[in-house]
C-alpha cells in the first residue's frame, strides 16, 4: 500500500505551526544579545550565556525523537509533544523580557530554547510521517515559507512598534525597551496558537497505517539498526582522553575561558558516556532509549554522515550571525557602544529589520528553490546557495551604509531557505520510517553542535585575535557557510 498524497492545505495546515516556531526563535535571535548587553554583559560573554539552549538542545531532540517514535495517544504520534512544548516556550517568551537581571534572562532563554526543541523535532518528523517521498521537498518548503514569514514579522516587532505606533524605544540603564517588552507579549499568543492551529487541523497515521505502507516494511524487513555491536568502550576513552588532552593543553599555552573550558568538558562527558554505554552492554541491559539512541548515533546511513557535515559549518555561521550582527551593526557600522544611547537603539531595531528582510526573501525563495532542485539537483541548488550566504556575511564588513546590508541580506536569505529545506528533503529518503523521530532528533545533533562549539570559542577568538571587533566573527561565520558550499558536492542524494 503506497503512501497518499496530500493536498496542498492539508500540507499547509501541517507546516503552520511552524510559523509560531520561528516567531519564537526570531524574537529570539534578534533581541536576546541586546537584551544580555542592556543587562551588563561584555561582548565577549555573550556566547557563553547562549550555550545552555543549545546543549538543552541537544540532550532533548534525540529523546523527544525516541520517544515520539514510540508514543500514541489521543493527540496522536507527535502532536502531544507540539502542545507540551508549546505551552512551555511561551510562558518563558512571556517572562524573558522582563528578566530583572542578567543570570535570569539566560536561563530564561535556556528554558525557552529547550521549550522550542521539544516541539520543533516532531514538526520535522511530522513531515516523514504523513507524506511520499515525491511530497516530502514539497513539505519542507512549506516549512520553510512559515518560518520565513514568522521571522519576517517577529524581527521587525520592535522597529514597527516604535516607528509606527510611537512605542518607546528606550528605557534607563538595565531596563528592557517597552517595544521589546510587547514584541515578546506577541510572540508568546502567536507561538501557542498557531501551534494549537496544527494541532487540531491535522491528523496523524496510526502505527497500524505506518505498518501498512511499503516503505514501512521495506526498511522493517531490514532492521539492521538494532545492532549493538558499537565498541563503546573504546570510542569512549578515545573521546575522554581527547577532552583532557585539549584541555591540559589550552590551560598550559592559553588563558582560556569558560566557553572553551566547557567544550572540553563536553567532549569528556561523551566519552564517559560512551563508557558507561559500554557497562550497561555488558550487564545484557542494553534494551533502552540511552543504549538505541548511541547505538543509532553510529549507525547513521552515509549519506547522513555526509550531510552532518555539511549542516556543522553551515549552522556555525548562522550562529555567529545570530549572536553578533546586533553588536557588529550598533559598533561597526552606526559606532554606538552605549546601549542606553538612542542611537545604540536604533541601531539594535534595524538589525531587526534586517532579519526580516533575510526571513522574507527566504519565504519567497523557498518555493523558487524547489522547482529549481527538480531540474538542476538538490546538491548544486544547496552550494550555489550557501555561496550566496557567505559572501552576504563577509560583505558586512566593507559595507558603511545601514540599509545596504539589506543587499548582504538577500544572498544570506537564501542560504537560509536552502538550509531549512533541501539538507532534510535529501536526508528523509535515506532513513527509515520507523526511526524517523530519533534520526531527526539525531540530525539536530549537527545544527547544536557548531552552536556549541560556536558560542565556545568565538567568544574567545573575537577577545583575544580581533580585539573585541564584533564584526570578525561575521566574516568568519561567512567563511564556514562558503567550506559547507564546497562539502555539499559531495553528499550522496
Amino acid at each position: 500500500m503506497k503512501k497518499p498524497s496530500l493536498s496542498f492545505w492539508q500540507i499547509w495546515n501541517m507546516s503552520f505551526g511552524f510559523f509560531g516556531l520561528q516567531f519564537g526563535f526570531a524574537l529570539q535571535n534578534a533581541n536576546v544579545s541586546r537584551i544580555f548587553e542592556t543587562l551588563g554583559a561584555k561582548i565577549d560573554d555573550i556566547p557563553i550565556l547562549w550555550i545552555a539552549a543549545p546543549f538543552t538542545g541537544l540532550i532533548i531532540q534525540p529523546i523527544i525523537g525516541h520517544m515520539s517514535d514510540n508514543t500514541w495517544g489521543k493527540l496522536g504520534r507527535r502532536r502531544p509533544y507540539f502542545l507540551v512544548g508549546a505551552i512551555l516556550a511561551s510562558i518563558a517568551i512571556l517572562i524573558m523580557p522582563n528578566s530583572p537581571t542578567l543570570w535570569i534572562a539566560a536561563g530564561m532563554l535556556w528554558m525557552m530554547d529547550g521549550s522550542i526543541n521539544i516541539t520543533m523535532e516532531p514538526f520535522r518528523a511530522f513531515v516523514g510521517d504523513n507524506l511520499p517521498d515525491e511530497q516530502r521537498t514539497i513539505g519542507f518548503s512549506m516549512q520553510s515559507f512559515f518560518i520565513g514569514m514568522g521571522a519576517v514579522i517577529a524581527s521587525a516587532l520592535p522597529y514597527i512598534l516604535t516607528n509606527w505606533l510611537g512605542i518607546s524605544n528606550v528605557a534607563s540603564e538595565n531596563e528592557i525597551p517597552q517595544s521589546v517588552k510587547y514584541s515578546f507579549y506577541f510572540g508568546g499568543a502567536v507561538f501557542l496558537l498557531s501551534i494549537l492551529y496544527t494541532i487540531f487541523s491535522t491528523k496523524e497515521y496510526s502505527p497500524e497505517e505506518l505498518e501498512s505502507f511499503e516503505i514501512f516494511k521495506k526498511v522493517k524487513s531490514k532492521d539492521y539498526l538494532h545492532d549493538k555491536k558499537t565498541d563503546f568502550l573504546s570510542m569512549g576513552f578515545i573521546w575522554l582522553l581527547s577532552g583532557v588532552f585539549l584541555l591540559f593543553i589550552s590551560q598550559q599555552f592559553f588563558t582560556i575561558d569558560y566557553g572553551l573550558k566547557l567544550l572540553f568538558w563536553s567532549i569528556m562527558g561523551f566519552g564517559f558516556l560512551q563508557i558507561l554505554a559500554s557497562i550497561m552492554v555488558n550487564m545484557k541491559k542494553s534494551e533502552n532509549a540511552f543504549i538505541e539512541i548511541l547505538t543509532d548515533l553510529y549507525k547513521m546511513p552515509k549519506t547522513m554522515k555526509q550531510l552532518a557535515i555539511v549542516q556543522f559549518f553551515s549552522w556555525f555561521a548562522l550562529f555567529s550571525m545570530w549572536i553578533y550582527t546586533t553588536p557588529a551593526v550598533t559598533h561597526h557600522i552606526y559606532g554606538a557602544t552605549d546601549t542606553k544611547s538612542a542611537l545604540y537603539n536604533e541601531g539594535a531595531n534595524w538589525v531587526g529589520i534586517l532579519m526580516s528582510v533575510y526571513n522574507g526573501f527566504a519565504a519567497i525563495m523557498a518555493f523558487v528553490l524547489m522547482f529549481l532542485a527538480k531540474k538542476y539537483s538538490r546538491k548544486i541548488v544547496h552550494s550555489i546557495s550557501l555561496i550566496a550566504g557567505g559572501i552576504g556575511l563577509i560583505s558586512f564588513y566593507f559595507i558603511t551604509d545601514p540599509k545596504m546590508l539589506m543587499i548582504s541580506e538577500l544572498g544570506i536569505g537564501l542560504a537560509w531557505a536552502s538550509i531549512l529545506s533541501m539538507p532534510y528533503a535529501i536526508l528523509t529518503g535515506s532513513l527509515p520510517q520507523k526511526k524517523l523521530g530519533v534520526y531527526m532528533g539525531i540530525f539536530n545533533f549537527f545544527i547544536v553542535l557548531p552552536q556549541i562549539t560556536a558560542a565556545s570559542i568565538l567568544g574567545f577568538i573575537v577577545k583575544n585575535v580581533f580585539a573585541g571587533e564584533a564584526i570578525s566573527a561575521l566574516i568568519i561565520g561567512g567563511s564556514s557557510m562558503l567550506l559547507a558550499s564546497i562539502l555539499v558536492v559531495r553528499v550522496d542524494d
